[in-house]
C-alpha cells in the first residue's frame, strides 16, 4: 500500500512543500494545523476559535483519510502563552474527552504573530474511541 497525501488546497503547504496529512497503511499524521479558516484564509483573533477551526481542518483531513477523530491516538499542541491553556483545553476536551489520546502541549513561539494556537495529531484508521 502507497501513501496517500491529503492537502487543504492552502497556498502555504505548496510554498513550504508539505501535506496536510500522509496516509501510511492504517496511520494518519495530520501536520500541525493552526487556526486559519481556510474557505476564508481567516485567522481568528480568540484563541479558542482558532482552535476550533484547527479541529475542523483536523477532522475534515481525517475524513479524507477514511478516520476520524476518534481514531486520534496522539496529539501535540503548541501554544505561544502559558495562559492560552485553560482555554485550549475546553476544546480539546470538548472534542477529545471520549478519545483521550496520548498528548503533550508546550509553550513556544509559532511563525507568525496571529497564531496563538498550532495542532497536530496522529490517527490509526479504525482505532475506535476507548470505552
Amino acid at each position: 500500500m502507497g501513501v496517500t497525501r491529503i492537502s487543504t488546497g492552502s497556498p502555504f503547504e505548496k510554498k513550504a512543500g508539505y501535506s496536510r496529512a500522509i496516509v501510511d497503511g492504517d496511520m494518519v499524521y495530520v501536520s500541525g494545523t493552526t487556526g486559519y479558516d481556510y474557505a476564508t484564509m481567516q485567522m481568528p483573533e480568540d484563541v479558542q476559535a482558532q482552535a476550533e477551526n484547527c479541529f475542523l481542518t483536523i477532522e475534515k483531513a481525517l475524513k479524507e483519510a477514511g478516520a476520524s477523530l476518534n481514531d486520534v491516538v496522539r496529539a501535540h499542541y503548541y501554544i505561544t502563552d502559558a495562559d492560552y491553556a485553560e482555554a485550549v483545553f475546553e476544546v480539546t476536551g470538548k472534542y477529545f474527552a471520549g478519545v483521550r489520546p496520548a498528548a503533550t502541549m508546550v509553550v513556544c513561539g509559532l511563525i507568525k504573530p496571529e497564531m496563538k494556537v498550532e495542532i497536530e495529531v496522529t490517527a490509526r484508521i479504525a482505532a475506535g474511541a476507548p470505552s
